[in-house]
């Protein structure tokens, strides 16, 4: 995709408009963590619902959502919670940040811009898998969604979010890579910014009116302050 093609089709969206937080989602966003859900559901739909193939590609499309909460939308058993959750733990030495993520959150830490995590998997998951990476310290704060009343798409999340960065909506973005994460950005009072790096549904996400597309992480940059 071209992606400063895609990104002159939304809203404009401009440095000098003040951005002083950046709330991210996680899977898709972050890291690249797929290959791990894929296994994890895998085993957990095998203990749990027994023979048959998992329905992982029904699963994406509700990635953004509490795990829970998923499994009451594809009418499946909340019991396989505990296997996934174990096995994700299990196999998280195999998730990796994407290609400039790394340096994406050095440089916006670099500029002064504040910087939080806003995820469907749990807290104590999310922070254990950012510290194994070792960006753990870039976030002043990383919270999942057991940590909120409602799950994305509510807006619950990114206003905690904003709460403990102590910063007003029109001085925030969001960056996710679904739809569920732009929803929750707008019924936030944030815009929100579409991530498509990790292969996500690119006509799903414009149909969703982001603010903004990014083909790359490092295109991020141009929408937050410069350098002091």
């Amino acid at each position: 995709m071209d992606s400063n093609t895609t990104i002159q089709r939304q809203r404009p969206l401009a440095a000098e408009e003040g951005i002083a937080a950046v709330v991210f989602d996680l899977d898709g966003v972050l890291v690249d963590s797929f290959g791990v859900m894929q296994q994890a559901f895998a085993r957990a739909y095998a203990e749990v619902v027994g023979e048959g193939a998992a329905p992982f590609d029904e699963y994406r499309k509700h990635l953004g959502r509490y795990f829970p909460d998923i499994m009451r939308i594809m009418d499946l058993p909340l019991e396989l919670e505990e296997p996934f959750v174990r096995e994700s733990y299990r196999l998280a030495d195999r998730v990796r940040l994407f290609d400039g993520v790394r340096e994406l959150l050095s440089d916006l830490r670099g500029r002064g811009v504040r910087m939080a995590v806003a995820t469907g998997k749990s807290g104590p998951r999310a922070r254990s898998l950012l510290d194994g990476l070792g960006v753990l310290g870039y976030f002043e704060h990383v919270i999942g969604s057991d940590e909120v009343a409602r799950a994305k798409p509510a807006p619950d999340i990114v206003l905690r979010a904003l709460e403990l960065l102590d910063t007003p909506a029109h001085r925030a973005v969001m960056v996710g890579d679904a739809v569920t994460d732009l929803v929750a950005a707008r019924e936030a009072g944030v815009r929100g910014i579409a991530a498509t790096w990790a292969e996500a549904d690119v006509a799903a996400l414009l149909g969703a009116e982001p603010d903004a597309v990014l083909g790359v992480p490092d295109e991020l940059l141009a929408l937050v302050a410069p350098p002091r």
